[in-house]
């Protein structure tokens, strides 16, 4: 594992080392020939030369330095590296950064000792780098970080863990996202279900509302026509009445009712109700009433024609006579009915 304990001041620190160590390289190279093996005094230990086959990787850096970067000369790459360097970027942005600078300039200069410590240096940088975007689930970073650290070092012992790492970050990555997906297909199929119901239960409301609308419709004719009948029933009995009464010879109206009553035999013939106040009060009276009865024998009208005292007794007299059933008769019959009221009976 990489020691993930770096702070800023030690960050800061390795970039001015690396300056220092390339202005010297350069004074190097200007001082003595390329043949020279004898390194220049005052280079220090970062000068030290290596054999070269032991530090240059076998691929080229074609596919992870920018074209941009190759193409410029080795001036520009040492001038860049340093300015990179300077303001801390070390392993990014893509295309300007101190590691593919150093990448471009060990692909010209493969001899240069300074190149490949300044590469040693900023890998630890980039390892961490590396591990954080993994953890931030910045893969596509992580895999360009990780191509850097391959070519810097393909020996690096830490490749095999950070790309075992994206693989599995990608892998977890694609699993999240097919379940999430499955949930969200699964929801989907519960909506468009709930869907489905609500407009079942919304048909089947729909459908009886339909049918009470119906059959309040049909209640409603059926009403008419029973009170239809009933109206033409009422103005056929009346009418009977009527002939009945016109084909009668006429006769004095005490004498008719007499023998009207002479005919009515009664079946039923419940008193009148004594009103509360009169009884309360102690009050007594009687009230003459004329009925007719139809030939079923019930009451089909009855008027007051005296009343002592007055509109006190008249209402219970006519509702009581309006329940008084009398055998059927042969035509309707018109008589008096004398209705006494005393508290005492």
């Amino acid at each position: 594992m990489l020691d993930v304990s770096l702070r800023r001041p030690a960050r800061l620190a390795v970039p001015m080392l690396l300056l220092v160590a390339l202005a010297a390289c350069s004074n190097k190279e200007e001082a003595q020939p390329a043949t020279d093996a004898a390194p220049a005094a005052g280079a220090g230990t970062a000068a030290t030369t290596a054999p070269a086959a032991s530090t240059t990787p076998a691929a080229t850096t074609e596919s992870v330095v920018s074209p941009q970067v190759q193409s410029m000369s080795v001036d520009q790459l040492r001038e860049s590296a340093s300015q990179a360097l300077r303001d801390n970027r070390m392993y990014a942005p893509a295309g300007n950064n101190a590691v593919e600078y150093y990448l471009a300039l060990r692909d010209k200069q493969p001899q240069d000792a300074t190149v490949k410590s300044a590469l040693t240096d900023l890998l630890p940088y980039t390892l961490i780098a590396a591990e954080q975007s993994t953890n931030r689930e910045d893969f596509p970073e992580a895999q360009r970080l990780i191509s850097l650290i391959e070519k810097v070092d393909a020996s690096a012992p830490a490749l095999p863990r950070l790309k075992a790492g994206v693989t599995n970050g990608i892998q977890g990555a694609a699993t999240r996202t097919a379940q999430e997906t499955e949930r969200l297909k699964k929801q989907g199929e519960e909506k468009a279900q709930q869907q489905v119901e609500l407009k079942k239960l919304a048909d089947q409301q729909a459908k009886e509302a339909e049918a009470a609308k119906q059959i309040a419709a049909q209640q409603e004719a059926a009403r008419q026509q029973a009170a239809e009948a009933e109206r033409q029933a009422a103005a056929k009995r009346e009418a009977d009445q009527r002939a009945a009464a016109a084909a009668r010879p006429a006769t004095p109206a005490p004498q008719a009712a007499a023998a009207a009553a002479a005919t009515l035999r009664p079946i039923s013939t419940p008193a009148p109700r004594y009103p509360p106040e009169a009884l309360r009060a102690g009050t007594s009276g009687e009230v003459l009433v004329e009925i007719t009865v139809g030939t079923d024998g019930s009451v089909t009208n009855s008027r007051v024609l005296r009343a002592n005292p007055a509109r006190v007794f008249d209402r219970e007299a006519l509702n009581a006579t309006k329940r008084w059933k009398f055998e059927p008769v042969a035509a309707p019959i018109t008589t008096r009915r004398t209705l006494s009221f005393s508290p005492g009976t």
